[in-house]
């Protein structure tokens, strides 16, 4: 039975997952527009596709999309960190790739498989951060690619 599915989930890997246009105009509208700080993206097993889950508000924060991550499931996420350089605002993309240690193991095999789709399709990403549990991904973490000192966030 595992074998089976775990064979299904590499035959949706390698044949292609779809990436809707939600997805691409979502993280979009976060890049130029700004109107969002954050886009969760989930795969839908049953039409092999990725699609959003969850959109952060322009005033919502690093905290509230870690909240935003189920402890049994995976995940893509994009955030725009913000930051200061010599007095002058820059901002940097993150994709986040969520894989926690109580997912499936047909979930953490279908998303390792499947996130070239997904992070071809958003132009602009800076850095790609994976993570198993939230220390992985915590704010220290985001500042250290960053490769920022505390003083200048």
């Amino acid at each position: 039975m595992l074998a089976a599915a775990m064979a299904m989930a590499f035959k949706m890997a390698t044949k292609g997952m779809r990436v809707t246009e939600e997805c691409w105009r979502s993280f979009m509208a976060m890049k130029w527009k700004r109107v969002h700080r954050y886009v969760v993206y989930k795969i839908d097993e049953r039409s092999g596709s990725v699609m959003v889950d969850k959109v952060g508000g322009p005033g919502e924060g690093y905290e509230e999309l870690a909240a935003s991550l189920p402890d049994d499931d995976c995940r893509y996420a994009v955030f725009d960190f913000d930051f200061v350089v010599d007095k002058c605002q820059k901002s940097k993309i993150f994709f986040i790739s969520w894989s926690p240690t109580a997912s499936r193991i047909r979930a953490k095999m279908l998303y390792a498989t499947s996130k070239q789709w997904l992070r071809s399709a958003l132009e602009g990403v800076c850095y790609e951060v994976q993570a198993t549990d939230p220390t992985e991904m915590g704010f220290d973490v985001i500042r250290k690619r960053a490769q920022l000192p505390n003083e200048q966030l």
